[in-house]
């Protein structure tokens, strides 16, 4: 698999229908946009409900405590509620919730320690260089082999072992399914800088999970 999504099957062969689903997807957060900026009745629930599964654990993984990820869940909707109207609908809504999320987490370590994120959790060794690691066309990523063996446990164990720049990348890329250059807007980083980490992340998780493979075998 490569840092790129790979084309599916319906993408190349009905390349209509997924154009037309691109349109709905455009039609849907333009519709969002609006009704958020007339403050449209019962929006905000149906885009908690849609969203909350989401939006938590994204949270949970960046902060790694569930009570502060639950503060901030709450957090993000009050933002939401009073600044729906910067929401333009160009991009898809889901990132733009995420960056809220990412943004009040970085206000909220900043009043403790005048910190950014990166600041805080960043390992280095974070640079826009090619990365001479790269996943090949068709290889099955880590995050594949588990959800084919049904063991969501063991990644989400295995994904708060990385510092969390890095995990923050695999997560909106490989559980949101955001693409890089979604995931740049999230995280305000250069999209190289978002390769880097997509790699460098994949690198490190692949050996914790190779661990695990042995007990997972005797499961199965």
């Amino acid at each position: 698999m490569s840092a790129q999504s790979i084309p599916s099957l319906s993408a190349i062969f009905f390349p209509g229908a997924i154009a037309s689903a691109d349109d709905q997807l455009r039609k849907e957060n333009l519709a969002i946009s609006a009704g958020l900026k007339r403050q449209a009745a019962g929006l905000l629930d149906e885009l908690i409900v849609r969203y909350q599964h989401r939006l938590l654990r994204y949270l949970l993984y960046l902060t790694g405590n569930r009570e502060q990820a639950e503060d901030l869940f709450q957090e993000v909707w009050m933002r939401v509620l009073v600044r729906g109207s910067q929401y333009n609908g160009q991009a898809r809504f889901e990132t733009w919730l995420f960056t809220i999320a990412r943004n009040l987490l970085i206000d909220q370590r900043r009043k403790r320690t005048m910190s950014s994120l990166d600041e805080l959790f960043e390992t280095g060794g974070d640079d826009d260089r090619p990365m001479a690691f790269e996943i090949a066309d068709g290889e099955p990523t880590p995050f594949d082999q588990f959800v084919n063996l049904e063991d969501r446990e063991r990644i989400a164990a295995a994904l708060l072992e990385l510092d969390t720049l890095h995990r923050e990348v695999l997560v909106l890329r490989f559980h949101e399914e955001l693409s890089l250059d979604e995931i740049a807007k999230v995280t305000k980083a250069p999209l190289s800088t978002v390769k880097s980490r997509l790699y460098r992340g994949l690198a490190m998780i692949k050996p914790i999970l190779k661990q695990t493979q042995p007990q997972l075998s005797e499961a199965v």
